[in-house]
């Protein structure tokens, strides 16, 4: 008597799983999945093919997208401020400070040298794989001025 084989189970199995991950990743890549149905079919019902979808008033999203202030950009009003913004989106070094802030050698050198004696800003001596290396990191002191 033969017993029958369902091994084919166990191939289905390992394989689906990593399938159901990767299919989806792929099909965004290309953009297919996006337009899937057409425009038409996507409208409501009794809507016209020109006008535009309307949000729904009872939606939470649309109170929450009413109600909220538009975003303001933080213009630094000083260079310290625009030295500790730097440090605080993650420059560490004098170099990606100075990039970052366009600023020269001497006028950064002062502003981190008053950064430290505020208690804006602390200096870290690290040993690194080609010698000593030197961090610069905000203090909560200097998060707190910044983002205040």
């Amino acid at each position: 008597m033969v017993e029958p084989n369902f091994s084919w189970i166990y191939i289905l199995i390992f394989l689906a799983i990593p399938l159901a991950r990767v299919i989806p990743r792929i099909l965004a890549k290309y953009g297919i999945g996006k337009n899937f149905f057409p425009q038409q079919l996507q409208q409501q019902p009794n809507q016209p093919a020109n006008q535009q979808p309307q949000p729904n008033r009872h939606d939470s999203h649309f109170d929450e997208y009413q109600q909220k202030p538009p975003m303001e950009s933080r213009q630094p009003k000083s260079k310290n401020d625009l030295v500790l913004g730097a440090l605080n989106r993650g420059s560490k070094s004098f170099e990606s400070i100075q990039k970052n802030t366009g600023l020269d050698s001497k006028d950064l050198d002062g502003i981190l040298e008053d950064l430290e004696k505020n208690g804006l800003l602390k200096v870290v001596q690290k040993q690194g794989m080609f010698g000593p290396k030197t961090e610069l990191l905000p203090t909560d002191k200097g998060f707190k001025e910044y983002y205040s």
